[in-house]
């Protein structure tokens, strides 16, 4: 059964909110905080949930990540084949990605991340436009980075606020499904606070829209991918995070349940185990991903 969409974004913002207003719910005003990083550490946090990189540390996480969805939303003026009119089709991707992140310093870090995707579409039965009946492509998958910032540290009285821009570059634009035009930038906020019970972070983008002026619509700026996530420390070797996201390409009607589990191998190894489970009808069935985090000694 699906749940309605929209429900979600409400209360993600709810959940948001509650955690960063109750100042006392972990420890008295005036009270050091030293708990608050049990869970996260000293790092910056990552585009990656429940990842965070510390001041001249590097991060290389090679992964596999699947994507299976039987009603994908497409649009056939949008390829190229048809009227403006929304279909639904059965999407199957496989990528092999490469993550990297370095924390240049105590309050700044840097991210780049590319991929390489086979991905097919299976158009709908309802579609009777010229969008051939299936389409299978492989190649270069997205490629970008970020620049990730702490604006300010965690006390006994508010949460960390970090901020961060995201920045894809173009790339197979001659391709249908795995193809980017355009330059995009992406910039967000974000805050995270700890609790006895936990890590809570809150994070936005801002989208600026340019795909619609193919459909002869003006261009504008939404609030884009958001999410509230949960992180705990379950023991020196084991973090378990779960987090509720959505909201990508403006419309907040696309929420999944993204949950995952990073165990240590050794202390420069981290077996990453990640899942999401698509909580509405626009969002990707099932996304499993799996992969080794190695982590390079601080200088």
């Amino acid at each position: 059964m699906k749940v309605p969409s929209r429900s979600f974004f409400p209360l993600a913002l709810v959940i948001a909110l509650g955690f960063i207003a109750v100042p006392g719910a972990a420890r008295a005003a005036n009270e050091p905080i030293p708990a608050a990083a049990r869970d996260r550490g000293a790092g910056i946090p990552t585009s990656m949930f429940g990842t965070f990189v510390n001041q001249h540390q590097l991060l290389v996480f090679p992964f596999f990540e699947h994507v299976s969805d039987h009603n994908h939303e497409y649009n056939p003026a949008l390829l190229g084949f048809g009227p403006n009119v929304d279909y639904r089709g059965k999407y199957h991707s496989s990528s092999g990605q490469l993550f990297i992140a370095y924390g240049v310093t105590d309050r700044l870090a840097v991210e780049f991340e590319m991929s390489r995707i086979r991905a097919s579409l299976e158009k709908d039965v309802a579609d009777n436009t010229a969008t051939p009946p299936r389409i299978e492509e492989s190649g270069l998958g997205d490629v970008g980075g970020q620049v990730r910032m702490r604006l300010a540290d965690e006390t006994a009285g508010r949460p960390e606020v970090f901020g961060f821009v995201e920045i894809t570059a173009p790339s197979q634009k001659h391709k249908l499904l795995i193809g980017n035009p355009d330059w995009d930038f992406r910039p967000g906020i974000g805050m995270i606070r700890g609790f006895s019970w936990g890590t809570m972070t809150f994070r936005t983008t801002f989208e600026y829209n340019r795909e619609v002026s193919a459909l002869s619509e003006p261009a504008h700026l939404d609030i884009g991918e958001t999410s509230v996530e949960y992180l705990r420390r379950l023991s020196p070797g084991l973090r378990l995070n779960v987090g509720l996201e959505g909201g990508e390409g403006g419309a907040p009607d696309e929420w999944e349940l993204r949950s995952g589990l990073q165990a240590r191998i050794t202390n420069g190894v981290l077996l990453r185990l990640d899942n999401s489970v698509g909580l509405s009808s626009k969002a990707p069935d099932w996304t499993p991903a799996v992969g080794l985090m190695f982590s390079l000694p601080r200088h």
